[in-house]
């Protein structure tokens, strides 16, 4: 839940890094709440304005953390459109939300994970 709740608090942002873990959390749990909406939906077919209400809420941070995620495997956020391609597009998007992170900085920032990251301070005193 933590996740989720950091990429609505990170509404809008499309620079830095998402890893895997946060992606695939928020992923999850959106996906639950739309499942429990259209539960409700399909009882109180009346209310379907909450689903459509989350879904435009829950818009811009879902394209902000894909942004996010494909900087972290060291691909532009534009790559996201992709998915315009037919089965391809989802297929490829699919590998490479499931590939670990890029080690170390990239254009987009340090490893979230901390792992390759070096900074200055850190070599301080090494040869």
């Amino acid at each position: 839940m933590n996740w989720y709740l950091k990429v609505l608090k990170d509404y809008a942002n499309f620079s830095g890094r998402a890893r895997r873990e946060e992606f695939w959390m928020f992923t999850l749990i959106s996906f639950l709440i739309n499942i429990g909406l259209s539960l409700i939906i399909a009882v109180i077919p009346e209310l379907f304005i909450l689903s459509t209400l989350y879904s435009l809420i829950i818009l811009i941070p879902t394209l902000a953390v894909t942004a996010r995620r494909l900087h972290d495997i060291g691909k532009s956020g534009w790559t996201f459109l992709i998915i315009l391609i037919p089965v391809i597009g989802i297929i490829l998007l699919l590998v490479w939300w499931a590939q670990d992170s890029q080690h170390g900085p990239n254009s987009w920032g340090d490893n979230p994970k901390g792992i390759g990251n070096t900074r200055e301070i850190d070599q301080i005193g090494r040869y």
